[in-house]
């Protein structure tokens, strides 16, 4: 008895103090972002001034617009691709180069992050001195942002499609269907939880990023992370908390509306299987 509640009291310290580590920085971020101080971590009273600063803080205003743009163009190109490279991975066991296929997918996932930028840069600077496109910029940017984001939708989706029972889809297929309409009909369907989670992923990977960005951007197209990252070098001020206090309040609205609606759909789900399985 004894050493039972110990080992629960154990394992609720550590997950308290799991927690601990992961959210009580955010929290003082929030915080802070309120204070009346020009210093980020002393505090002297409750203000909205940082907030009301970042209307004419032109530099900050573009860089969250250009991030918040690239990040959604990311997330629904990565989906797309990582949809149909995962859709390939799993239908079709055996084809020729496969394998490499399968690596070429993957390698973004374990690759350093800087050798990936460095890589794409050399190989645009030679692309722009051969045929003098592209320039680097926000396309340049949207480029390897996709390259990493596609890698991580591919896992996701994957996931769920191994999961798919194959058996529905060869019903639809006797019914009639042809394999576009069973993968527009059957398929998407039972997958949508995955692409709304792939999506979210990809979002926030791109809306985060640095060394990439770094690397790729040009003059005209600094994203919020460079912004806040330059600025740090010279000392920050509240009015970074406050543009990253607004972007988590975002962010936490939008997971907790996902999971909200991926929580309904698998109850839904789970009651028509009950409901199949019963009939």
């Amino acid at each position: 008895m004894i050493g039972s509640a110990l080992n629960r009291w154990f394992a609720k310290g550590w997950l308290a103090a799991g927690y601990a580590f992961l959210y009580l920085p955010i929290v003082a971020l929030v915080i802070y972002s309120f204070n009346d101080s020009p210093l980020p971590n002393v505090w002297r009273g409750f203000t909205f001034k940082w907030y009301a600063a970042l209307v004419h803080d032109r530099e900050m205003l573009a860089g969250l617009w250009l991030s918040l743009e690239i990040a959604f163009l990311t997330a629904c190109g990565s989906v797309v691709l990582g949809t149909f490279a995962a859709f390939a991975l799993v239908k079709y066991r055996r084809f020729t180069g496969r394998t490499m296929f399968s690596g070429m997918v993957n390698a973004p996932l374990v690759m350093p992050e800087v050798v990936v930028g460095l890589s794409l840069l050399l190989m645009l600077v030679s692309s722009q001195r051969a045929i003098g496109f592209p320039e680097r910029g926000v396309l340049t940017i949207w480029l390897g942002h996709l390259l990493l984001g596609m890698a991580y939708a591919t896992v996701v989706v994957q996931a769920r499609l191994q999961e798919v029972n194959p058996q529905l889809e060869e019903a639809a297929m006797d019914l009639g269907a042809r394999p576009h309409q069973v993968f527009a009909l059957v398929t998407l369907p039972m997958i949508a939880q995955s692409l709304l989670s792939a999506w979210l992923l990809t979002f926030t990977l791109s809306l985060d990023d640095v060394v990439l960005s770094a690397f790729l951007s040009g003059p005209g197209s600094t994203t919020m992370p460079l912004v806040i990252f330059s600025r740090a070098r010279l000392g920050l001020n509240p009015s970074v908390n406050a543009v990253a206090t607004i972007i988590v309040a975002v962010v936490s609205i939008g997971v907790i509306a996902a999971s909200y609606w991926i929580a309904r759909a698998e109850r839904r789900r789970s009651l028509e299987l009950a409901a199949a399985a019963r009939g």
